[in-house]
């Protein structure tokens, strides 16, 4: 119920407002949906993946074509793919083996053609190219040998390129023609996570920027880029300008602001402390977004608007139920519910997240987040009638947030009966740059002591068990797992690491070629494998290095085809804890990447994770039953060590020839 597929998600109306698409189960995997605006329910698949379902997708602005990215069993080698609605042929617009595309830039000023960012000429770098959608040709705009990237305006003009810098910041430059570049603006590596361009008014004379520099949160300006002159649009002296994970498929995260669809002028920019508020700077919508906030509760994001202003989608996002969806309409203000994301979660008893703010030892503020079971607290002020059993939710990046509202895993612990916190710890994003960089250098140091004086926090007031509190998460969150094993063996009962990183160097050497320019950057932050005093403080953090230390059992779970934390990060670990004679379970899935997007093996990790809880804990847990079905789960290690698994795994071995692979 809670780890399947959503009914319908990244909601969005073509640009003439004729047609309603959205992603939803076809066959048990998310394919783009579409159908017409006034009857959503008559919507179609027009896509047709089997194998790990299609996650990012946009409208083209001839209302007529679907542009959506892929990868395969998440390897994120992403192609870019246009589906002619009319016929339902589907074309891969960067037919290139071993490349990674990405989608630069799209302008109804041409609604025929795209801007792609391609690495297929240097696997170092992405030139760009006009792509037509409709025929496949490409043509040269840039051809890229030493920049990060592009800034491309509504007129498929290169206005600027960025690169970084030795000391970890960046450097903006425009062309001056010839094939030469002029430096324009420089941002220093204090300023590099919050300072960004974000794109440019009709006329291309206005830059609109997040910038923190000469202050802490990261603010909206405007500048003119031929007077100069720089005007401040919205701030917040709490949070910088928020960021979310985009509903489109030009990058993957976003600046929450909006965006007139022709004039392109900012009318309205998020902030988020604890949670989601607007300010207005267009008058022009300020009804509109009074309006909404009647509508319904919880934190709303206008998240796909027409050509010409007259209709949104509008989500609202609780902590207590799934993704509502309506159809606003601007002309009549009026909004339509459509539906929920998730319509078997529709009146079930689901658990309150309560933001908390956590003083950590040396006086930063950690905006946090708690749930706890249903009919724990029975005067309801967020503290358990009596200390629970606890598991600490780590967010991955690190340098992301946490925010409020519903999450499944929050859902699923506190079903378990367990207190689940999860804490912006230093080093997380959105709470100024200062906070931000208070995590230079601090992996496995002030980052986790963050996380340790959550757990303390948690066991002062009476929500958590000292003796049953897990560390869980995936990619930098199963790091801090296996941090929280190694350095503080005596905290946790138990660990579950997701993807996670275990040797900082071999991490870091292993990038993909086209990180190389961050190189650089991570050095600041993480560490520098160039020397050795780098190297040996890397070593200094890396769990791999101190497994002996672990006191306590381990769940690992791991995607043979990950990209950023390589399958080697977690045989290393196992390894060595074999060697140690510690208890480990290894679970490894062959066809994912980082992180599991096929939601039979999403349903059968957190079966066994809820087995390996339960035994460490004491919460409840349902038997695997049929909760393997349809997964490619394998258990190279340990499946003794879990309640069931053996079993488990021999029926679901059954009439499967597959070797399953030692690590």
């Amino acid at each position: 119920m809670l780890f399947g597929n959503p009914d319908k998600t990244r909601v969005q109306l073509s640009p003439d407002g004729s047609k309603i698409s959205y992603l939803a189960p076809a066959n048990g995997v998310l394919n783009v949906w579409v159908g017409p605006a006034v009857t959503p329910e008559a919507a179609r698949p027009v896509t047709n993946d089997t194998e790990r379902g299609i996650r990012f997708y946009g409208w083209a602005y001839t209302n007529a074509h679907i542009i959506y990215f892929q990868d395969k069993g998440g390897d994120e080698q992403w192609q870019v793919y246009s589906v002619d609605l009319s016929n339902g042929e589907t074309r891969n617009l960067t037919p290139f083996e071993g490349i990674s595309a990405s989608i630069g830039a799209m302008s109804h000023k041409y609604p025929d053609e795209i801007v792609v960012a391609i690495n297929n000429r240097n696997v170092s770098f992405h030139d760009i190219y006009r792509v037509n959608i409709k025929t496949g040709n490409m043509t040269l705009i840039q051809e890229n040998n030493e920049f990060l990237g592009y800034y491309v305006d509504n007129d498929y003009n290169v206005r600027f390129a960025v690169k970084m810098t030795p000391d970890g910041g960046k450097e903006i430059f425009v062309p001056a023609g010839n094939g030469s570049w002029i430096s324009f603006m420089k941002i220093g590596m204090e300023d590099e996570r919050t300072t960004n361009i974000l794109g440019f008014d009709r006329t291309g004379e206005v830059m609109y920027m997040a910038d923190s520099r000469d202050r802490d949160t990261a603010a909206l300006y405007a500048l003119n880029l031929k007077t100069g002159e720089k005007t401040l649009l919205a701030e917040d002296p709490k949070s910088d300008l928020n960021w979310v994970w985009t509903y489109e498929i030009i990058g993957l995260y976003v600046p929450q602001i909006l965006v007139h669809p022709t004039n392109k002028n900012v009318q309205a920019a998020a902030f988020n402390y604890e949670r989601v508020h607007w300010q207005v700077i267009d008058p022009a919508i300020a009804h509109d977004l009074e309006y909404l906030e009647k509508v319904a509760d919880g934190d709303f994001h206008i998240i796909s608007r027409t050509l010409d202003d007259s209709a949104w989608i509008v989500d609202y996002s609780v902590d207590n139920g799934p993704k509502r969806y309506y159809y606003y309409n601007r002309n009549k203000s009026e909004a339509r519910f459509l539906f929920t994301g998730f319509s078997r979660l529709d009146g079930r008893p689901l658990a309150r997240m309560n933001p908390v703010v956590i003083e950590s030892r040396d006086g930063l503020n950690l905006v946090s987040y708690c749930t706890l079971p249903l009919n724990s607290d029975s005067n309801n002020d967020g503290i358990p009638d009596k200390p629970l059993p606890m598991v600490l939710f780590v967010h991955g990046g690190p340098w992301i947030r946490d925010d409020w509202g519903y999450s499944s895993d929050h859902q699923w612990l506190a079903n378990r009966g367990y207190a689940v916190l999860s804490v912006n710890f230093r080093g997380s994003t959105g709470f100024g740059k200062n906070f931000t960089n208070a995590g230079n250098l601090e992996w496995g140091r002030k980052m986790q002591d963050d996380l340790i004086d959550a757990v303390d926090w948690a066991v002062s007031k009476g929500i958590a068990n000292p003796d049953k509190v897990a560390i869980m998460g995936g990619s930098y969150s199963g790091y801090a797992t296996l941090a929280g094993m190694t350095f503080t063996p005596e905290t946790f009962a138990c660990g579950v690491d997701i993807c996670g990183i275990s040797n900082l160097t071999d991490w870091i050497e292993s990038f993909p070629p086209y990180w190389g320019s961050v190189i650089d950057l991570m050095a600041i932050r993480v560490g520098d494998v160039r020397t050795e005093e780098g190297r040996k403080m890397l070593a200094e953090r890396s769990p791999i290095n101190y497994v002996d230390m672990i006191q306590r059992p381990l769940l690992i779970a791991q995607g043979a085809n990950d990209a950023r934390a390589r399958q080697s990060e977690s045989d290393k670990v196992v390894q060595a804890m074999q060697t140690k004679n510690h208890p480990v379970t290894y679970v490894l899935y062959p066809d994912e990447g980082h992180g599991f997007a096929r939601p039979e093996n999403r349903l059968s990790f957190y079966a066994v994770a809820e087995a390996f809880l339960s035994q460490h804990l004491g919460g409840r847990f349902e038997p695997v039953g049929d909760d393997f079905l349809g997964s490619s789960i394998m258990v190279p290690m340990g499946s003794e060590e879990i309640p069931g698994l053996e079993v488990a795994m021999s029926e679901n071995r059954r009439g499967n020839t597959t070797q399953t692979p030692s690590p």
